[in-house]
């Protein structure tokens, strides 16, 4: 039994390592994902040697051992001094230079070098729901984020209520969406797929069921997706909005056809916001009067 609980443990560390920060699936999660490791193997540089010495000074110096030297009145050694603190500076320094130059190549705000154009995504966090508006294709979804495939997303990203934190592990770069506030960040996952997209900041009782997905697909299908998505469903004025602010947890994916124009900023500006989603021109009636002398 504990042979097989422990084989099962194994297998789901391995699984979640499939599914987090150590599989990326875009530039920015790879270059945090060797990040990692390389911070993890210089201080390794320095764990590994210490644990080493330890054991083999335990040892050396046993009570047994005739050959070790006994010195009571050693109080002092510049060459032990020198090595006990130039490896750790050393370490120190090293680790300073990874986290400055990995802070200004990862600058979340700063846009991703890319030959395609980025899609806009406006995020903005509810109790306990995300909402994803696309301003550019003027619909809105919920809990679920589609984007194309191998094309940077720009977001911006908000909170109507408490602070909150957006994470997709697989595409990197955790970050803080605060009420009446801003924040950018830019991602981008370069092959199709769906990824785990969750909250990383706890913010009230709802908080285990705020969770989404991320589909990534091929440019030609997102495409599809949002001129299908366009003009269908339900509407996202300042009236839906009211009605999706209300405190809830594990809502299923919704898809909103319109958005209000300039949503994100009214609630950025913590308004109620009073705004109506653009509506299609009605067909004429087949009853409607000729116009005399037509």
């Amino acid at each position: 039994m504990q042979r097989d609980a422990i084989v099962a443990s194994l297998a789901l560390a391995v699984a979640g390592c499939n599914r987090g920060i150590l599989d990326p699936v875009g530039p920015v999660a790879s270059a945090e994902k060797q990040i990692l490791i390389n911070s993890t193997a210089i201080m390794l540089a320095i764990i590994i040697p210490t644990m080493l010495a330890t054991v083999a000074f335990a040892w050396w110096f046993r009570r047994g051992n005739t050959k070790a030297t006994y010195r009571p009145d050693w109080e002092y050694s510049g060459a032990v001094e020198m090595v006990v603190w130039a490896i750790p500076a050393l370490t120190i320094m090293l680790l300073g230079g990874i986290a400055w130059i990995g802070s200004h190549d990862l600058e979340p705000s700063k846009p991703l070098k890319s030959n395609v154009p980025p899609l806009n995504v406006e995020v903005v966090s509810l109790d306990w729901k995300w909402l994803f508006i696309y301003p550019d294709q003027g619909i809105a979804t919920v809990n679920e984020l589609v984007v194309p495939a191998g094309t940077p997303v720009s977001f911006r990203l908000t909170s109507a209520t408490v602070w909150n934190a957006f994470f997709v592990p697989q595409m990197g770069t955790m970050i803080y969406t605060m009420p009446r506030m801003t924040t950018r960040l830019n991602l981008q996952a370069d092959k199709p797929g769906v990824f785990d997209g969750l909250s990383s900041h706890f913010s009230g009782d709802g908080f285990p069921g705020m969770q989404f997905k991320v589909q990534s697909l091929p440019p030609d299908q997102f495409a599809m997706w949002a001129q299908g998505a366009r003009g269908q469903g339900a509407v996202l004025d300042g009236r839906g909005y009211a009605e999706l602010s209300k405190p809830s947890s594990y809502v299923k994916p919704i898809t909103y056809g319109s958005v209000a124009p300039g949503l994100y900023d009214a609630i950025v500006a913590n308004g109620a916001p009073q705004l109506h989603a653009p509506q299609a021109a009605p067909p004429p009636s087949k009853n409607s009067a000729v116009p005399a002398g037509g």
